[in-house]
C-alpha cells in the first residue's frame, strides 16, 4: 500500500525544486541593475580546464550600474575577458590591465517589456512543472485505491495535494511579480 505522507512529500519536493529553478533563472535576467548572478554561467579557461568565473577572480558590484572583476592571477585577465565575450551575457568588458569592468546600460522601455515577457515565459514553464507534479501524484493516488487505499484517505490526500499546489503557484506568482517590479523600475 502507498504511503500518503511520503507521496505528498515527494510532490512538495518536486514543486519546491521548480520554484528554486525559477528563482535561479530570474536571477540571471539582467534588469538594468548590476547583479553578479548574470555571470554564473561564465566559464573561464584556467590552467587547461574550464572553471566558473568566481574561482579565478573576485566579482564585486561597486555601484548599481557596474560589475568589477579582479583576477587573482593577472595573467588570466585575457582569458576572463574572452570568456565574457563568448558567453551570452551581452556586455562588452572594459579592461584597464588590472580590473575588468562591465558597465550595464539602462534598458529601454521596449527592452524592459521584453525582459518581463521572458520572465513570464520561464514562470509559465515552472507553473506547468508544478501542475505536472500534481497530476502525477493524483494518478498515483487513484492507482493506490486499487491497491487498498480507502477512498476517504485518497480524497483527503488529494485535498492536501491541492493546498500544496496552490501554495507553490502563489510563490511562483510572487517571484514573478517581484522580478517584474525590479525590471520596470527605472
Amino acid at each position: 500500500m502507498i504511503d500518503v505522507k511520503a507521496t505528498l512529500g515527494e510532490a512538495e519536493e518536486r514543486m519546491e525544486m521548480a520554484a528554486m529553478y525559477l528563482d535561479e533563472q530570474l536571477a540571471r535576467i539582467r534588469a538594468g541593475r548590476a547583479n553578479v548572478a548574470i555571470l554564473d554561467g561564465v566559464r573561464v579557461s584556467s590552467y587547461g580546464s574550464m572553471v566558473p568565473l568566481n574561482q579565478v577572480a573576485s566579482v564585486t558590484v561597486p555601484d548599481p550600474r557596474t560589475i568589477a572583476i579582479k583576477p587573482w592571477d593577472k595573467k588570466a585577465i585575457k582569458d576572463i575577458e574572452k570568456a565574457i565575450m563568448d558567453s551570452d551575457v551581452g556586455i562588452t568588458p572594459d579592461n584597464n590591465g588590472e580590473i575588468i569592468r562591465l558597465s550595464l546600460p539602462q534598458p529601454t522601455e521596449e527592452r524592459r517589456k521584453d525582459l518581463v515577457k521572458q520572465s513570464n515565459k520561464i514562470g509559465e514553464r515552472t507553473k506547468v512543472e508544478v501542475r505536472n507534479a500534481r497530476a502525477d501524484i493524483k494518478d498515483k493516488l487513484k492507482k493506490a485505491i486499487k491497491d487498498g487505499l480507502s477512498e476517504d484517505l485518497e480524497k483527503d490526500a488529494e485535498a492536501d495535494l491541492q493546498k500544496i499546489h496552490d501554495k507553490y503557484i502563489k510563490k511562483i506568482e510572487a517571484l514573478l511579480e517581484e522580478k517584474e517590479k525590479e525590471i520596470m523600475t527605472v
